[in-house]
This record gives structure tokens, C-alpha cells and sequence, in this order.
């Protein structure tokens, strides 16, 4: 019986738990006609959600005329893109702009760091 209890006490928290944790989510706004929106997503969209930081803070876009539908951002979004790393509905950093894929990550990757539990994984470099 006291086991009976232990479950239902488990389960009646889970709910709880589960809203005190909320991934983090990497919001990118764009506008049509954005010449580097398109750029990123040419180089980097269809790779972005395969990457250990796409799978930490998965990509959602938006278009710059929703951005009033976002709570939490410290400041206005008024170039494209921007990316804004967002956790439970704060924002916890962004990137304004894009104009090479190594900048990104690298700038990306500092954010994660520095703003959540994000670790980035070493690379492993063979000899020939």
C-alpha cells in the first residue's frame, strides 16, 4: 500500500515538474525578401536541426510583423535575421545578422555556453 502512494505521488508531481522545465528554443526572425534569411537558410537550414545545438535549442522563425506575439525579448528585433536564444519566454541572447556560416556557430556556441547548460563537444582529430 505504501507503494500505491509513492506512485501516485510521482505522478501527481510530474505535471509540476514539467512546467518548471522548458527547453531553450532558438527563434529566428525574418521578413520577406531578406537576402541574408535566405543565405542562412541555404547554407544552414537544412543542417541546423541535425547539429548538437539544434537539438539543444530547436530553430522556430517567425516573420518580423508576429514579433509583437513574443513575450520576454530584452529589446525591439529590427534587422533580419535575428536570432534570439529564448527559455521560458526569456530571452537569454541573440545574434543580429548572418554573414558566414563559421561566424554563426561560433557566436552561437558562446551564447549556448555562457547563457545555459549547453557543452559543446570537442572534436576528435585522428592521425593518419
Amino acid at each position: 500500500m505504501q507503494q500505491i502512494g509513492k506512485i501516485v505521488l510521482l505522478i501527481s508531481a510530474m505535471p509540476i515538474l514539467a512546467a518548471k522545465v522548458m527547453a531553450a528554443e532558438l527563434l529566428m526572425v525574418e521578413q520577406q525578401g531578406c537576402y541574408y534569411c535566405l543565405e542562412w537558410k541555404d547554407q544552414l537550414g537544412h543542417i541546423y536541426s541535425k547539429t548538437p545545438e539544434g537539438k539543444f535549442a530547436p530553430l522556430k522563425t517567425i516573420d518580423i510583423t508576429d514579433i509583437d506575439k513574443i513575450s520576454g525579448l530584452q529589446r525591439d528585433v529590427i534587422f533580419t535575421p535575428t536570432f534570439v536564444l529564448m527559455e521560458n519566454n526569456k530571452e537569454l541572447g541573440r545574434l543580429e545578422g548572418y554573414s558566414s556560416e563559421d561566424f554563426f556557430w561560433e557566436l552561437l556556441e558562446v551564447i549556448l555556453e555562457k547563457e545555459t547548460e549547453y557543452t559543446a563537444p570537442t572534436e576528435i582529430k585522428t592521425i593518419d
